[in-house]
């Protein structure tokens, strides 16, 4: 049941709607430096093959955002532009530990590039793809609380006992997920399912953020609102604007928006889609705790998915929880081995019966969504057929430290898809980034 505490206006424009735990949090500062906030990837490693096609590097990097720093390596590895392929996106105000791959020559130098380490790089049989890794290990420290270290520490611990007796925490995707910076990433999916690509366009060049996060380039973007002049837009967007820059050059020639987009990586394009199905989530996450549905126990129409012995999810392909299976998914989920799934909305989504379909259903008439416009016909690179995602996260293990003279340490690790943002909200409960 939702906690009741509600969030900011930043999280309520995602769908992040409630928390959790009913407890007051102690507000503090995350990421007041990249150092404040580590985060070294749980690998699964391509094995190594020294006649492999492919190269694999162990990246540790200090405020980078991944698609910037995808596009820095492959320039200095004289590769395309999205050549480098990872398994799981990291936050850009971190010091990040992670791999990437790409077809090609081992690097024959450092890649001097700043704030960039290259630990490791070997030949392998194969290459990364998007999940190809176990989890994330996090070493977080919370500062400039409003109370002595061993305090907070202690209302955090009685927080932490909260959310395990409750089942866990919800499993919301971020902030970070629709933009560190400038959270518009799903509003420019919104218009690539829906077909209007021109609106797509616009809204990654002109569209500004929701209540609770400051402009970017605002100047830059009110001005082509005005003008709609993209050769001009290009002498008043700065040079550091590389994504926005692309699709001016490409405007300014004249190419139509589905040319335009395709001058940012697929990597980048499908992001737009990932994040607009992200929302959805979100919204029916919180419509299904504002309905006093649970989210650690399956009801008549829910999906469940199995796990494996080591805690991590054995197959996406969900199993339909109906009455006559209820008590054996129920069992397993309180066994811990399973979870109840919640839709990830793409062209295979069907709405499915009992209150979790019509929660669905609800939602789709609200957003004007039909699921069929996730095959994205004029970018059909990007389309997505939709899958099935963990509904709640059960709470890990949990170090929490104090640290004098204002601040906690917060260690854990969480499966793969899942946010260290999201669990350190509950505790924070003042909208973290």
């Amino acid at each position: 049941m939702p906690g009741p505490i509600e969030p900011p206006p930043s999280e309520r424009a995602v769908g992040l709607l409630f928390y959790a735990s009913r407890r007051p949090g102690v507000p503090g500062r995350l990421k007041s430096t990249p150092e404040a906030f580590r985060v070294t990837e749980i690998s699964s490693y391509p094995r190594p093959d020294p006649d492999g096609a492919f190269v694999v590097l162990r990246i540790v990097s200090r405020a980078w955002e991944q698609h910037e720093l995808g596009a820095a390596i492959a320039r200095r590895l004289g590769l395309a532009p999205g050549a480098l392929a990872w398994a799981g996106t990291k936050d850009r105000q971190a010091v990040a530990e992670r791999l990437a791959s790409y077809r090609g020559a081992l690097p024959a130098a450092p890649l001097d590039l700043p704030r960039v380490e290259l630990v490791e790089a070997y030949r392998a049989r194969d290459g990364l793809v998007l999940g190809h890794h176990y989890g994330n290990a996090f070493d977080v420290r919370v500062d400039a609380l409003p109370l002595p270290a061993a305090e907070a520490a202690e209302r955090y611990a009685a927080i932490a006992a909260e959310l395990r007796a409750a089942g866990g925490v919800p499993n919301f995707f971020g902030l970070q997920r629709f933009g560190e910076v400038r959270p518009i990433t799903h509003e420019v999916g919104r218009w690539i399912v829906r077909g209007d690509l021109a609106r797509a366009v616009d809204a990654y060049l002109v569209d500004r953020p929701a209540a609770g996060h400051p402009g970017v380039g605002d100047d830059a973007r009110r001005a082509f609102a005005e003008h709609r002049d993209p050769a001009r837009a290009l002498r008043e967007f700065p040079a550091e604007y590389r994504f926005e820059r692309a699709l001016l050059e490409r405007l300014a020639r004249g190419q139509p928006p589905a040319r335009a987009l395709r001058a940012l990586s697929r990597d980048l394009r499908l992001l737009f889609v990932h994040a607009f199905q992200s929302y959805l989530f979100n919204r029916w996450l919180s419509a299904r705790a504002a309905a006093g549905l649970p989210l650690d126990r399956p009801v008549d129409g829910d999906e469940i998915l199995r796990l494996g012995r080591d805690g991590t999810v054995r197959s996406r392909e969900a199993v339909p929880v109906r009455a006559d299976n209820l008590a054996e998914c129920d069992d397993l989920v309180g066994r811990g081995r399973a979870l109840v799934a919640g839709p990830l909305v793409g062209f295979d989504t069907r709405p499915g019966p009992g209150r979790p379909g019509e929660l669905l259903r609800t939602l789709l008439a609200e957003e004007e969504v039909d699921p069929a416009g996730f095959t994205t016909p004029a970018l059909p690179e990007i389309a997505s057929r939709g899958a099935a995602r963990p509904v709640v996260v059960p709470l890990p293990p949990l170090g929490i430290v104090a640290d004098p003279p204002d601040a906690v340490r917060f260690r854990f690790a969480l499966p793969k898809g899942s946010y260290a943002t999201v669990l350190l909200r509950e505790f924070l409960k003042d909208g973290v980034g």
